[in-house]
């Protein structure tokens, strides 16, 4: 179901939205709280969860388990759940726990509707600045203390006048981390550290690309979903589709992107 009907398109705009309320409140409970802690997800490095990530992913699946029952979830923390429909609702609920732990206002909640041919619909919500960036179907908009606006991503400029940003500063492997330092020592300004704030910046047409190595597809669907309604670009670093995760491109244009390709394609792949 690419294009649905016009009434089914709102009935699914309705779940997202309410999904994303139910993760505001869950997440917003525990922000900059005293005394919160995290575990750790692997043992080799610190990739934090807290209650907030799973308090907020059980009150978007009860949503949608009412609004939805017949679509399939596929979650960062609670898993996967079966559906009938050929849809899968994808949900991070917190894009960014180093930076809730942190106090920083850059996460997010992110929740996407996803078909047989990748993300249809996205949210990329931030609830402590009150900022929700959507997109689907040809339509991008945000909403926040500014009102609301239409979003469109930055027309075409040349790679040297570029804003670059990605998450860590190491972006991946060795071979990736080169790889990324290359295509920055093309640009005028290169940020780190903001997580899914970063994509919806691409969307807004604030900054030009987001590089990202070695995600999944709960960190991707929504921005893929909001970036291309706004008439960006979002692949692999060899062009390809890039809703499974790995390696990620997000780019304002068609033109900037293939700037950028040209230089990330030459990666060696991932071990």
């Amino acid at each position: 179901m690419t294009d649905p009907l016009p009434e089914t398109r709102a009935a699914l705009w309705a779940a997202a939205h309410a999904a994303a309320d139910a993760a505001r409140v869950a997440t917003l409970r525990h922000f900059r709280a005293e005394g919160l802690s995290a575990e750790t997800k692997e043992a080799h490095r610190f990739d934090p969860v807290t209650v907030a990530d799973r308090e907020a992913e059980a009150a978007m699946r009860a949503v949608l388990a009412r609004m939805r029952p017949e679509d399939a979830v596929l979650g960062e923390e609670l898993g996967d759940r079966a559906g009938t429909s050929g849809l899968t609702w994808v949900l991070d609920p917190i894009d960014g726990t180093r930076g809730y732990l942190s106090g920083t206002p850059t996460w997010g909640v992110l929740v996407a509707l996803a078909g047989a041919g990748g993300p249809m619909l996205g949210l990329i919500d931030q609830p402590y600045i009150g900022e929700r960036f959507a997109g689907g179907w040809g339509e991008a908009w945000v909403e926040g203390p500014l009102g609301r606006r239409t979003l469109r991503s930055r027309a075409p400029r040349p790679l040297s006048e570029a804003i670059l940003f990605t998450t860590f500063p190491e972006v991946g492997t060795a071979t990736e981390g080169a790889a990324f330092r290359r295509l920055a020592a093309r640009t005028r300004l290169v940020r780190y550290g903001i997580d899914c704030y970063a994509y919806a910046l691409v969307a807004a047409g604030q900054i030009d690309l987001v590089v990202e190595a070695g995600l999944a597809p709960y960190d991707v669907a929504a921005p893929i979903a909001v970036i291309e309604a706004a008439g960006g670009v979002v692949t692999d670093w060899q062009g390809r589709p890039a809703h499974g995760g790995g390696r990620v491109l997000a780019a304002a244009n068609r033109a900037v992107h293939a700037e950028a390709l040209a230089i990330l394609a030459d990666a060696p792949a991932a071990v």
